[in-house]
């Protein structure tokens, strides 16, 4: 007998690192802009973000230009069509890209993204997010992201639940519903970036 698994169904996710050189640049300018009030309140993102969350801003073009930004997420999502889907991209245009800032019992509720693409990278995580309530819970999501497709069938779990890590940073189609969970039992910040962009209309017919 001879057998072949098939997943003709379901989106795909793109997993990559993002350099240390970014993430410590963008971890130094975050650190700068957030001892500038004014220049954090023209760059306040929150009211277009559903998130819960202590501070949620965007970043300004000169500074994604500074840093090759957008080379970085169109290179790294042309690998991802090409390779996984044989799909070339001819186009990539960032419609913004922003900074969440969270900390204890913040979270973000369900909820999708503008766009065609979207994706989420960690730049500081916290050690300890805190154990579940119930000490014999076998799972612990606190500070986790789950992206969701569809309702449970058989063979097919409807959610991903990602732990996040510094430097990881996962691409996912903008219609993906997803979620971030709080975390609990620590004082330290959890802070991601993330993006959505438009690509040309070939492209977007993920196929």
């Amino acid at each position: 007998m001879t057998a072949e698994i098939l997943k003709p169904f379901g989106p795909s996710i793109l997993k990559v690192t993002i350099p240390n050189e970014i993430v410590s640049i963008m971890n130094k300018h975050v650190d700068e802009l957030i001892l500038n009030q004014d220049k954090i309140i023209s760059l306040d993102h929150g009211k277009y973000l559903e998130g819960n969350v202590h501070r949620e801003f965007r970043l300004d073009i000169e500074f994604m230009q500074k840093i090759k930004w957008a080379e970085f997420l169109a290179s790294s999502c042309q690998k991802w069509l090409l390779e996984g889907h044989n799909i070339s991209m001819k186009k990539f245009d960032i419609i913004a890209s922003w900074i969440i800032q969270q900390y204890k019992n913040d979270y973000n509720p369900i909820h999708y993204h503008s766009g065609q693409i979207s994706g989420v990278g960690y730049l500081k995580v916290p050690q300890d997010m805190g154990k579940p309530a119930q000490n014999n819970k076998k799972n612990n999501h606190n500070g986790k992201l789950v992206l969701i497709d569809g309702s449970k069938k058989f063979l097919c779990d409807p959610t991903f639940i990602i732990t996040p890590r510094k430097g990881d940073f996962y691409f996912f189609p903008s219609y993906m519903m997803h979620t971030v969970y709080p975390f609990a039992d620590s004082s330290e910040e959890r802070r991601s970036v993330s993006f959505n962009a438009k690509i040309d209309e070939d492209a977007a017919r993920l196929r």
